[in-house]
């Protein structure tokens, strides 16, 4: 099928031959909606007039940035491995991503469950939403995804396979490369406040920090453990008291083992900032604290479960080292992950201060001062993060540089 951009009219033509959506239907009359609000792509809500709550997700890529318009071309390939992540994710553990009932690639578009129960966890982290299955969902989420994508559980040819399907998903990842480790780190026209802030002059002009992020911009191009979301922020995942969603894996690509946890560190980090200088909720504040302990703490020990349940891998081979190295091996291993993650929390907090794609919970806030209060712990706790990062030792560690910034 040839590709042509759907509006409010043609969804449902285009549904009405798509045999698993209709059966989802039924004979229901149905009717479309446009909901989207971000800044890539367009989402549409298909509902059931005869049931409102009987309804389902289409998401299309458009060959621009929708944001801007026809004139930033941005290739609509990137739909290709979002479709591709959330059903590689939907095998290994489909509790935690949404069911998807339709993918084309050639029209770079995807139906999916409609999760109308659920809301972004960054609002929910707004209003003190204390969500207490987080920590749990989301460790057992990404181990499994990371682990079972990596060389410590594929044969080798497996895992060439996966590099080979996921890694040319080029434009979205020279994105991440620009925005996330470089762009907002010096004078760029993409960034957001810098004119006369003394703080963004010092940041352009700290060459230690900038060159420890040079450290992690490296790992980011050229490490391929495993199968990674790719932007994996507060705002990509959908939560509720029971049961925790992640979305929107369109920047998906084959990476450095922690860099999507230092993603997800850094936003719950960033949201920590928020209530400390806004709120003043010091009953919320030590909810997250615990959250990111658990977090990473649940994380790491379900990492090592996966790897010891598998038989053998491109990496073990059988015989290599006896088992009692082999655990010791596993340990040091898993630390690695843990600091890398922290060094790539550290590159997160600092780009979203003044990069051109802030976070709501520092860049929304109103008053100017306090919003200048909240940067200046980020880049704080940031700097921190990655000056120590490769000698961090555990979780409590990083709980102090976050509790000890203001």
């Amino acid at each position: 099928m040839n590709y042509k951009k759907l509006d409010k009219s043609t969804v449902l033509d285009y549904i009405s031959d798509v045999k698993s959506v209709m059966n989802y239907f039924g004979q229901d009359e149905l009717q479309a909606d446009e909901i989207g609000d971000g800044n890539l792509n367009y989402v549409y809500k298909i509902t059931s007039l005869q049931d409102p709550k009987k309804a389902l997700i289409l998401k299309q890529a458009v060959p621009y940035l929708r944001c801007v318009g026809e004139e930033f071309p941005l290739g609509r390939e990137r739909m290709n491995y979002e479709i591709r992540a959330l059903q590689k994710f939907y095998a290994i553990f489909p509790s935690f991503v949404p069911k998807v009932h339709h993918a084309n690639e050639d029209m770079s578009l995807v139906i999916m469950e409609y999760l109308d129960s659920h809301i972004i966890m960054r609002k929910g982290l707004l209003n003190k939403v204390e969500y207490k299955n987080f920590s749990e969902q989301m460790s057992t989420f990404m181990a499994a995804t990371l682990f079972y994508t990596s060389s410590l559980h594929l044969s080798s040819s497996d895992k060439r396979a996966l590099i080979d399907r996921f890694n040319s998903n080029v434009e979205l990842c020279k994105l991440s490369e620009d925005l996330v480790f470089s762009f907002a780190f010096m004078e760029h026209e993409t960034n957001i406040n810098t004119k006369d802030d003394e703080c963004a002059k010092k940041l352009f002009l700290d060459v230690e920090f900038k060159e420890k992020i040079l450290e992690l911009k490296y790992k980011f191009m050229t490490q391929n453990d495993a199968l990674l979301h790719g932007d994996l922020h507060t705002g990509s995942i959908m939560i509720n008291d029971s049961e925790t969603c992640v979305i929107d894996p369109e920047f998906a690509f084959v990476g450095p083992f922690g860099f999507d946890i230092g993603v997800l560190l850094a936003n719950l980090v960033s949201s920590y900032v928020y209530h400390s200088v806004v709120t003043k909720d010091d009953a919320y504040k030590e909810w997250l604290l615990l959250s990111i302990k658990e977090f990473l703490s649940k994380f790491q020990a379900k990492f090592l479960n996966f790897w010891s349940e598998s038989a053998s891998s491109a990496l073990l081979v059988d015989g290599y080292l006896d088992n009692a190295t082999i655990e010791l091996y596993k340990v040091k291993f898993i630390k690695e992950i843990f600091r890398d993650s922290v060094g790539f929390a550290a590159c997160e907090l600092s780009r979203r201060v003044y990069g051109v794609a802030g976070v709501e919970e520092i860049r929304g806030i109103e008053d100017v001062n306090l919003r200048a209060e909240a940067e200046g712990i980020v880049l704080k706790i940031a700097r921190e993060f990655l000056m120590s990062y490769k000698n961090i030792q555990n979780c409590d560690e990083i709980l102090e540089i976050v509790k000890d910034a203001r």
